[in-house]
Order: structure tokens, then sequence, then C-alpha cells
């Protein structure tokens, strides 16, 4: 790409005028101004300052250091925002002069989009809910009685919800193996990761007030890329009775960008045929439109591909999520986050998690440089993803990395 043109996208670029997610970002020059930025191709738009140079009404959302006031701002103003965004980048009355507020990718630094409310966790994937059934119950039914009725989900910790390329530091805590006769504390033996979607709510709800899933575009700004990191041997000898806890709540990595929810439109599919039949305020026809996404997501390890999971084989759709989170009249806040839950699909290489690809650790992942059952210190993850977009377009999800530093007091 010329530096003369950076209006000029290759064709089949991933972060078109189709797409424009939304990050926040500081320069080297000014580290301490945090700025919205919109990515456009290889460089990032400063959204405040465009704005203010052309009269926008909304320079005072755009000129914040987060996204949480846009975000509550509503879905109008999430509409009028974006078609002002998309007509500074693409209409020949701003091409002389947009180019002003555009800065190179590789010349900012990228930070956590939003400030995080409450952080939710679900167990969407019946493929991987399966698996983990026929891992850890082998021989008896591998999904609970309840999985097929509701969404399940348990509640995280939002102060550890971390940007893409921060480093994520072993965790240590209690595990005992089947073979050991009682606990023993130390660094997890068996990291993984999980290759999950994430959902940012904007406006919020009223407490007392479930949200139907026609509600969903009202409240859901945007989506993003997940990997909830995971100690399985912590979680193993924690969950019962009440679930995950230290095995999850040491980090979450999300992506430094939000794609707007209205970005996706293209990517809509109807979820997998129901087996049982769903309550009222479950049912796919409350939604009023097809509630699944076709992403389709890349998992690399140390640079090379082990998974591809398809988001499309999730049971349970975003809006049953939202509906079923707050149902019993849960509030929403700015800035909550509500994820997926592993994304796996029928296939070996489909699988999200190396629990389920290395089967407990039973088959390896062959690597160039070596094996792994599950995450040594050193190793890096990264999670990519792309969704049809309008006329043939494809529309891409900011990255999600993170390398695994060692435990406290264990570094070589």
């Amino acid at each position: 790409m010329s530096d003369a043109t950076p209006l000029e996208l290759p064709e089949g670029h991933l972060f078109g005028p189709d797409n424009l997610p939304y990050g926040v970002f500081t320069t080297e020059d000014d580290p301490d101004l945090r700025r919205i930025g919109v990515r456009y191709g290889d460089y990032v738009l400063d959204a405040g300052s465009a704005a203010d140079a052309y009269g926008s009404p909304h320079t005072d959302l755009l000129q914040r250091p987060n996204l949480n006031p846009l975000m509550a701002a509503g879905r109008p103003v999430w509409q009028a925002v974006r078609a002002e965004l998309r007509s500074w980048l693409t209409s020949p009355e701003y091409a002389g002069t947009v180019t002003h507020n555009l800065l190179r990718l590789e010349d900012v630094t990228l930070h956590l989009p939003f400030e995080v409310a409450d952080y939710v966790d679900f167990y969407a994937s019946e493929h991987h809910a399966s698996n983990v059934g026929r891992i850890f119950r082998p021989g008896g039914e591998p999904l609970t009685p309840n999985w097929k009725h509701l969404p399940i989900g348990y509640h995280g910790r939002s102060g550890t919800v971390v940007v893409s390329g921060t480093p994520v530091v072993r965790p240590r805590g209690q595990r005992k193996a089947p073979d050991e006769a009682s606990p023993t504390f130390g660094p997890s033996r068996r990291l993984d990761i999980e290759a999950e979607v994430g959902f940012v709510v904007g406006a919020p709800s009223h407490l007392g007030e479930p949200v139907p899933q026609s509600a969903f575009r009202d409240h859901v700004f945007g989506v993003c890329l997940v990997n909830d990191w995971s100690a399985r041997d912590i979680q193993a000898w924690e969950y019962v009775p009440l679930g995950p806890f230290l095995g999850k709540s040491f980090a979450t990595s999300v992506s430094a960008w939000v794609t707007p929810l209205d970005a996706l439109d293209a990517a809509r599919t109807a979820p997998p045929d129901r087996t049982h039949p769903l309550l009222d305020y479950l049912r796919d026809s409350a939604a009023g439109e097809p509630g699944g996404l076709d992403l389709r997501i890349t998992v690399s390890l140390n640079g090379h591909t082990i998974a591809e999971p398809p988001f499309s084989a999730m049971y349970w759709t975003a809006a049953q999520q939202l509906a079923h989170m707050t149902v019993n009249g849960a509030s929403l806040r700015t800035g909550d986050l509500f994820a997926s839950g592993t994304v796996s699909g029928p296939e070996v290489r489909q699988r999200g998690c190396l629990l389920e690809l290395t089967w407990s650790g039973r088959d390896p992942v062959e690597l160039p440089d070596g094996r792994r059952t599950f995450l040594e210190d050193g190793d890096e993850v990264v999670l990519t993803a792309w969704a049809p977009g309008p006329n043939g377009s494809r529309i891409g999800l900011g990255e999600v990395s993170g390398r695994i530093h060692p435990a406290p007091g264990q570094e070589v």
C-alpha cells in the first residue's frame, strides 16, 4: 500500500468499509492520551479528531478514552456514527482531508477498548460439551439433562479481562490428579485455551426487566474474539459443586477491536436443528431473524494452525444467551461482556481447545517444535476469524494473541 493512498485498499482486505471496527489507541508522542480509533485497512482513523474536523454532532462521544459512552448511547447513535465514519473514509469530498487523521497501525499502541462491567461465559457448543462429557464421563450420557433446555453459563472475573497481546502468566493453585492421595499446590500442568466469540453490551437495561431475543440488536454493540485461558487441573479439582473459579479467572484475552454487530448482517445464519422443544423465551422464532453467525475461526499455536472451529455450529445463539441471562430480571450494564464458550465443530480439526484436540492429553498435537498436550511456557496462541460480508466480501475480526510466561518464582 502506498503511503500517499491509504484509502485505497487491496482487493479482499478484511478491514474495509463494510467492517470499521472500533478500538482505543495511544501514540508514542502522547502515551497518556487514549483515543478512539476505527480500523481501516492497515491504518487507524483517529475518530475523535475526524469528528471534530467535520463538525460531527457525536464529537464528544468519539473523543472519550474508551468506548463505553458511545456504547451507552444506543443503537440509533451507533448507526449514525457508523454512517459518518463510512462517509469520511469513502466519499470523494473527504478524500483530501481525512488522511490527516489516519495513522499506521504499526505506529499505535492498542488498549482494552471498553471498561468491562460484568463477564459471563457460556457453554453453547454441543460438540464441545459432548466431547468434554465423553472425556470425563466415559460410558455415560455426554450431555447433562439440562443442556438442551437452556444455555449453561457462569459468572467470571471482569477485572482480569485483558487486551490481545498481554502476557499470560501461568497460574498457580491447588490441583489433584486422580492417582494422587491429596492435593498439591503449584503451577498449572494442564494450561489450555478456549477459542470463543464475545458479545459486548452497549445499552443497559432496568433491573427486573428481562431482555427478549427481539431486543438483542438494541443492547449488543458488537462482537470480538475471546480466548478464555483455562487451567484444567485447577478447574477439575475445584469446580464441584459450584463450577469454574480460579481455573478460569486468572486471564481472559479479548481482541483490541470490537466489530459492530451491523457489520455481520451478511453472516447471519440459522442455528443447528433443535432436538428438544424450547420454552417460549428461547424459541428461535422469538429473535425475529436468524440467530446464528457464520464466523470462521483459526487457532494457531506458535505460528502453526491447529484448529479451525466453525461458529455456525453453535447450538445456542447469542440472542438466546442474552435472553436467558436476563430472564430472571438481572439487568445489563454498559460494558457487560458475555462469551459463547468454546467453539467446536464435528471434526477433530474443528475442536477449539487442547482438552478436546488432544483428548485430555491422550493424542498430542504434532508441531514442528515438538508435541503438545497442553501449553508450555513460551508458547504463543493466536486466534483470528472472518465472516462473509456483503457482495462476496469478507469481514475480519481483530485477532487475539497471548504468550505464556512462567509462574511467579518459576522463571529460568
